[in-house]
């Protein structure tokens, strides 16, 4: 079992979002992430899916998605070299002056944005891969007891040069 990641494009019509992940749910896959948006052609959609499966399953999951009306092309990006980011606001509530220093530092070494300021609470606003987002929640929870944290899913687009991830 490990994380696949899936880049379908889709019709963009109403009910569709709805249609995949019922496919998801009607076969009880879980959908470790899932972001959808416009592309370039706006009657068309691009969907960044991950989910955590083994090889069987997975092949299983592209093949349905394949045979779906609204699905334009299913892109397996698990083993492909890509670019990928995630969106993620973390919020640090009621700590002191040293402390919103301290959440200052930590957003100059993670290189993201102090996006608001409060007497009490700094928010920061992340475009990082997973791994580093990861690394980012783990340093907060660690440091300071009252944080929100909202994620985006991963949005990925493959790479032009070898370079991945």
């Amino acid at each position: 079992m490990k994380n696949r990641w899936i880049a379908l494009y889709v019709e963009n019509q109403v009910g569709v979002l709805a249609q995949v992940a019922g496919l998801f749910s009607g076969k009880s896959y879980n959908l470790q992430s899932l972001t959808v948006g416009t592309t370039e052609d706006p009657t068309i959609s691009r969907m960044t899916i991950c989910v955590m499966s083994d090889d069987v399953t997975f092949e299983q999951i592209k093949k349905q998605l394949n045979r779906m009306v609204e699905v334009i092309k299913v892109i397996d990006l698990t083993n492909v070299p890509i670019h990928m980011k995630e969106i993620l606001f973390a919020k640090v509530k009621g700590i002191d002056a040293s402390q919103i220093e301290q959440v200052f530092q930590i957003a100059q070494v993670f290189q993201v944005q102090v996006a608001d300021i409060g007497q009490d609470s700094v928010m920061l606003e992340c475009k990082l891969a997973e791994r580093r987002a990861n690394e980012l929640i783990e340093l907060l929870k660690s440091q300071f007891t009252n944080i929100e944290i909202v994620r985006g899913g991963a949005v990925a687009m493959e790479a032009i040069s070898t370079s991945s991830r």
